[in-house]
């Protein structure tokens, strides 16, 4: 639900009725992960997808029906040789979807507009919702910060007047999800957690959707040249937040790169160590060296090497990369430091043009945020939508 932030903020805005329908869990070969959503409208307007096209149709009829009679329902689709007519997925995988409606005076209209609200300005948030349980505890919402505080409940309606715990549930519940749900958050997750039977919570067996919403990720090009002005418009492509920066004046310009989120002039050393002192780096970030200078190559790397984030790659050919291997070397940077380097950087495209530079630079750094070989499909074995992470699952035992 929360990929879909920007447009649904708009129809809450607008006071819409809709229902959104969010992928819970997926299994084999599916198009779309966890989180990804489809919502529809009074009037059948619909936005965003949940399987690429294969039960849009399917899930279309099922956000129009909760819109009809209020209830929220989970279902799952499949591939079944018994029945090729039947609605499913053709790739062979499954996916289970939550629908729930969000009309307006809903219980938990406002703690998801307040979702919404945040994704769509990039601040960090995460919605639970219970995907499966008893019918009491259907329908609420907890939205939680990343400090761990939280707004709304997942059990159920309050009173009328607003005052006392919600009906039918339990304020452990809501204590549980939301220390789960602030881990799930601190690592950008989104999945389902399992929280076992206690009586003197539920007296069932919960499912609960967690949909963490985080700021884009940062990529950091490093060194204004041609090449640099391809690969931010392939980054912002991507959903990066993209910065360019050099310690060169003349080539760090805004019409050189128009579509940068930000430029810096500065040493790039000295721009990276006030970022990560400030936290402007983290586990989600991406280095671009292609400066291929080692006045501005070997103190740069020196410290990205060392540094906690998701990518660094150094352009530059072959002899470049072994001269620079050897000036880290002799900084004192170690051997498992320096096999963190992708360098020469990019995939092997036989790329010549600045634009097929960026997008084999691109396509090495997808490959390793989603656990890719970079190899052809055809003819491989391996899955086509790897999950390296695995299922996000927190089993809680009692809450109570």
């Amino acid at each position: 639900m929360l990929d879909i932030a920007e447009e649904l903020d708009r129809w809450v805005g607008q006071g819409r009725d809709f229902a959104v329908a969010t992928v819970v869990a997926v299994g084999g070969s599916a198009p779309r992960q966890p989180g990804a959503a489809l919502a529809v409208d009074r009037e059948g307007t619909a936005v965003g997808s949940v399987s690429g096209g294969c039960v849009e149709g399917a899930v279309y009829e099922l956000c129009r029906q909760a819109l009809e009679d209020g209830e929220s329902v989970r279902e799952s689709f499949g591939y079944s040789d018994d029945d090729a007519f039947a609605v499913g997925l053709t790739c062979g995988g499954t996916i289970d979807i939550l629908v729930t409606p969000v009309p307006v005076g809903a219980p938990a209209r406002e703690v998801i507009a307040a979702g919404l609200a945040a994704a769509a300005r990039g601040e960090a948030a995460a919605v639970a919702r219970i995907a499966e349980g008893p019918a009491q505890l259907r329908g609420g919402a907890l939205l939680v910060h990343p400090d761990g505080s939280y707004e709304g409940t997942l059990g159920g309606h309050r009173p009328p007047d607003g005052s006392g715990p919600a009906l039918g549930g339990h304020p452990a519940l809501d204590r549980a999800v939301a220390a789960e749900a602030r881990a799930m958050l601190d690592a950008g997750r989104t999945g389902v957690l399992e929280l076992g039977a206690d009586g003197r919570l539920c007296g069932e067996p919960l499912t609960v959707l967690v949909e963490s919403s985080v700021p884009p990720p940062r990529m950091i090009v490093f060194g204004a040249i041609d090449f640099a002005a391809a690969l931010v418009r392939i980054g912002v492509f991507l959903g990066y937040r993209v910065t360019v920066c050099d310690a060169r004046p003349v080539f760090a310009t805004r019409n050189r790169f128009p579509e940068a989120h930000e430029i810096v002039v500065d040493w790039p050393h000295r721009y990276l160590a006030a970022q990560s002192a400030a936290g402007g780096v983290d586990g989600r970030t991406v280095l671009c060296v292609l400066t291929h200078d080692a006045k501005f190559d070997v103190p740069l790397l020196e410290l990205a090497l060392r540094l906690p984030v998701a990518y660094v790659g150094a352009m530059g050919s072959r002899r470049t990369h072994e001269d620079r291997d050897a000036r880290l070397r002799a900084a004192g940077v170690g051997e498992l430091e320096r096999a963190r380097l992708r360098s020469p950087i990019g995939l092997d495209l036989g790329a010549r043009t600045p634009e097929e530079t960026a997008l084999s630079i691109a396509a090495e750094i997808v490959a390793v945020r989603r656990g890719g070989t970079g190899a052809a499909l055809t003819g491989a074995r391996v899955p086509i939508h790897p999950d390296t992470a695995g299922p996000v699952t927190g089993r809680i035992g009692s809450v109570a």
